[in-house]
């Protein structure tokens, strides 16, 4: 049976200093802030959040000009209903004074014919 191996402080100090290195040559593997590649892609996410920024904009404004319609229909159809409801009212008024000249019509007849008999 083999013996247990521990890690002596050397070894484990050196590993610590080899993933420090690792990690530098990482950072410094990184291209530049004015690297070509760097600039496209900062560039490219621009002109994704400005198109992203115009299309929100665009879907506001949609939406602002189908409530501007809605509220436009609704007040049309108010105003359809209040006109409707005046022509109504109109030939009520119409046909209540056509009654009230037939009632006063007959009334006369009648009292005419009373007096004719009256009178004879």
């Amino acid at each position: 049976m083999g013996q247990f191996k521990a890690n002596q402080l050397v070894d484990r100090l050196e590993a610590a200093a080899k993933a420090r290195q690792a990690t530098v040559a990482r950072f410094r593997a990184r291209p530049s802030a004015d690297d070509p590649i760097v600039l496209a892609r900062q560039s490219a996410r621009r002109a994704v959040i400005q198109a992203r920024e115009v299309r929100v904009n665009e879907r506001g404004m949609a939406r602002l000009a189908a409530e501007a319609q809605r509220e436009a229909e609704a007040l049309a159809a108010q105003e359809r209903e209040a006109a409707e409801a005046a022509r109504q009212a109109a030939e009520k008024l119409e046909r209540q004074a056509a009654l009230a000249a037939e009632q006063k019509a007959a009334r006369d007849a009648r009292f005419a014919a009373r007096k004719a008999r009256a009178r004879r």
